[in-house]
């Protein structure tokens, strides 16, 4: 005996494609957008991290703030594999009776691929000066 399969109506026709075509549209979406986001983190978090270098760095009794600057900005660098820093502020303070280096740096975070706002991110790391004798 012969199996009968049921067959599509009419309108339904060619729909497979058309349903395969939308859905992997909207998943290849999803998936760029989640990658996008961990890049973006990915550049606040190296970012953040040589904001602390820069600061520990400029607290040392040896150091000036171009130094300082350059070493965040060589992170950076080295991290992401370009400069994406904006600006790089070294401000000397006090916190609690102890004199400390605030770092601020501005940084571009990436919209599309590594393209993005002049000053998507500001990130501040602080740190004890160190002192000599």
């Amino acid at each position: 005996m012969a199996r009968l399969e049921p067959r599509p109506a009419d309108g339904e026709r060619g729909s497979a494609p058309v349903e395969f075509i939308l859905i992997g549209v909207l998943l290849t979406m999803l998936t760029l957008g989640v990658v996008q986001f961990a890049l973006a983190m990915h550049v606040r978090n190296v970012v953040q991290d040589a904001a602390v270098d820069a600061a520990f760095y400029a607290a040392l009794a040896d150091t000036s703030p171009a130094e300082a600057e350059a070493r965040a900005r060589a992170a950076v660098e080295r991290g992401v594999g370009r400069d994406l820093i904006s600006f790089v502020a070294i401000v000397p303070g006090s916190l609690r009776g102890l004199d400390t280096v605030r770092v601020h740096i501005a940084a571009t975070l990436p919209l599309v691929g590594f393209v993005g706002p002049g000053q998507g991110t500001l990130v501040t790391a602080d740190a004890p000066v160190e002192r000599v004798g």
